[in-house]
């Protein structure tokens, strides 16, 4: 008995390491922004039924299922914490919207946005430049970016939300 809660105290703990270590390699912080400030974000980038939604750094999964279960969208969610993808899948499970949304492991940086309607963000400021450099290249036309908290420092928003600290910016 003892050597089993050895056993499963050691996994926790690798579990629990996983979970701030990884996405702090990457330079991101493990923090989740409130629905509500979601809901608004996914307002104002007049996100519509069937369109294809990315969620950088989707965490726990709380856009990509406001977005699939309230606006009817289609969701991608891309996380490089293998323990954030694994309880974003569980949420999206739990929510019912399963069919409607996709999760990748790894960086969004090596990822492919040129299927993206929207692009949601809540990233730091420090990956603003490359970000934007990354969606220059690969947004399609009528493309919108939604980013909470941090502003593209070349391009121009077309919504911004100065209570909240969301940007819109559209190609």
């Amino acid at each position: 008995m003892q050597i089993f809660l050895i056993i499963f105290a050691s996994l926790i703990l690798i579990i629990a390491l996983l979970y701030v270590l990884v996405p702090a390699w990457y330079g991101l912080p493990p923090i989740s922004t409130h629905p509500d400030r979601i809901r608004k974000a996914l307002k104002l980038a007049n996100l519509q039924p069937d369109e294809t939604l990315y969620d950088l750094g989707c965490g726990h999964g709380g856009v990509l299922i406001i977005a699939a279960k309230e606006f009817g969208a289609n969701a991608v969610g891309i996380e490089v914490g293998p323990v954030q993808c694994a309880v974003s899948w569980v949420n999206c499970l739990r929510s019912r919207i399963r069919s409607k949304v996709r999760i990748e492991a790894g960086d969004f940086f090596k990822s492919d946005l040129s299927q993206a309607d929207v692009i949601f963000a809540y990233l730091t400021s420090e990956f603003a430049e490359r970000l934007e450099k990354k969606l220059q290249n690969e947004l399609k036309a009528g493309g919108r970016v939604v980013t909470v908290a941090f502003e593209l420092p070349h391009l121009q928003a077309v919504v911004f939300d100065r209570e909240s600290l969301i940007w819109v910016y559209q190609k």
